[in-house]
C-alpha cells in the first residue's frame, strides 16, 4: 500500500469528506426491502457492504487521535457495528472518523495499520478511495445514480494507482477487467480494481 500521499492535507481532507457525503447520500437511499440484496462485491449483501464501511471508519479515532495500534484495539470492531438502525450507526461512525482526521496534526506522523506502520495522510487517502468504490458499488446495488463526482473518480485513480497491479493478489478485490482504449476515468478506475461498469 502507499506510504506517501498523493495531494497535499488539505486536498485530502477535501475528498475525505465529499467521498464520505457521498457514501452517506448513498446509505440514506436504501430501502428497508434492500438491506439482503447482493452487491458487485459477490460475498456482500447491501448490509455486509455498508458494514465494512462503519467499521473501517470505526477503526480511525482509536488508530489517528489514540496512535493505538491494530492489535491494541483487537477484535472491537468485529461483529454486527450496524445494529437495528444501519443509517444512524454509519452516521455516528463517519462523523467520528471525520472529526478525527480534521483535528489539529491528525495526518502528521504514522498509524499503524493490519500491513505495517503507515503515514497517516496516505492512510486517509486510501480511506477516500474505498468510500469512492464503494459508494458505485452500493449505486448498483440499490439502483441510485452511479455516476461519481470527477474530482473523487481522479483521486481515487491517483490513490490506487502505484499498487493496483498487487489489489487482486490480496484476495479482496477481483482481477482487473479490460476496457476499452477510449474508457472514460470512472471506467477505468472500476476496471482496474475488478468492477465492470
Amino acid at each position: 500500500m502507499a506510504s506517501a500521499s498523493v495531494a497535499s492535507v488539505s486536498e485530502i481532507l477535501e475528498r475525505h469528506g465529499e467521498a464520505l457525503r457521498l457514501f452517506a447520500d448513498r446509505v440514506h437511499a436504501v430501502r428497508e426491502d434492500q438491506w439482503s440484496a447482493p452487491t458487485p462485491c459477490t460475498e456482500w449483501t447491501v448490509r455486509d457492504l455498508v458494514a465494512h464501511l462503519t467499521a473501517e471508519q470505526l477503526w480511525v479515532p482509536p488508530l489517528v487521535t489514540e496512535r493505538r495500534t491494530v492489535a491494541e484495539v483487537g477484535d472491537a470492531f468485529d461483529g454486527d457495528v450496524l445494529g437495528d438502525d444501519p443509517v444512524a450507526a454509519w452516521d455516528r461512525a463517519a462523523a467520528g472518523a471525520r472529526r478525527a482526521f480534521e483535528a489539529p496534526g491528525a495526518l502528521e506522523g504514522t498509524v499503524n495499520l493490519s500491513y505495517g506502520d503507515s503515514a497517516a495522510d496516505a492512510y486517509c487517502a486510501q480511506m477516500v478511495a474505498d468510500a469512492v468504490v464503494h459508494a458505485w458499488d452500493l449505486s448498483r446495488a440499490i439502483g441510485a445514480d452511479e455516476r461519481l463526482p470527477a474530482r473523487l473518480v481522479d483521486f481515487a485513480g491517483r490513490e490506487v494507482g502505484p499498487y493496483a497491479k498487487d489489489l487482486s493478489q490480496s484476495g479482496l478485490f477481483a482481477a482487473p477487467v479490460e476496457t476499452a482504449p477510449d474508457a472514460d476515468p470512472q471506467t477505468r478506475l472500476l476496471a482496474v480494481l475488478g468492477r465492470q461498469a
